[in-house]
């Protein structure tokens, strides 16, 4: 059939293909038919494939925080991870507690003493913008010494069916 005779169905169709290959490519998520397919014209409404439609993608910081050495996330798999936003007002703390995983967090605001044995005298000032992370099994407590609320982002990686906390000290490796 000559291009003159095509019906405007099938131009259209053409068009619309046209126009979402870049998308296509960009997003790897539309199959265009082989040449034999569009040549068999029209499918059937009942036949037609559910079409996704794309959407732009929208990111959103929620923190950054600086370390000065390097990180390593070491638990016994399989894990439960949580994301929290968790905030302790002036005078507040999270209590002695430990963790069958790790916790990576970033101070979003305030400063954090944060009382443990894995510091030399004990315990560790964090400031905003100061990232930190909690190990497995060792006690310790997060305090708001100062006069504004303490707002942390917090990664939680612990052993399925654990707790995130871990209050009975008693699990604790010490």
């Amino acid at each position: 059939m000559s291009r003159a005779h095509r019906s405007p169905s099938r131009r259209a169709r053409r068009a619309v293909a046209l126009g979402l290959l870049p998308c296509a490519l960009l997003a790897g998520c539309v199959v265009l038919p082989s040449t034999e397919e569009a040549a068999a014209g029209p499918v059937a409404p009942e036949e037609e494939p559910a079409t996704e439609t794309a959407a732009a993608v929208s990111v959103e910081e929620l923190g950054a925080g600086e370390r000065g050495e390097a990180v390593e996330v070491d638990v016994d798999g399989p894990v439960t991870m949580t994301y929290r936003r968790i905030t302790i007002p002036p005078g507040a703390g999270t209590g002695l507690h430990c963790h069958h995983g790790q916790l990576l967090a970033i101070v979003e605001q305030g400063e954090l003493t944060h009382h443990a044995p894995v510091y030399p005298g004990g315990m560790h000032v964090y400031s905003a913008g100061d990232s930190l992370v909690e190990g497995a099994g060792y006690v310790h407590e997060g305090v708001n010494e100062g006069d504004e609320d303490v707002v942390l982002l917090v990664t939680y990686v612990i052993e399925e069916g654990m707790p995130l906390a871990q209050t009975d000290l008693a699990l604790c490796d010490g």
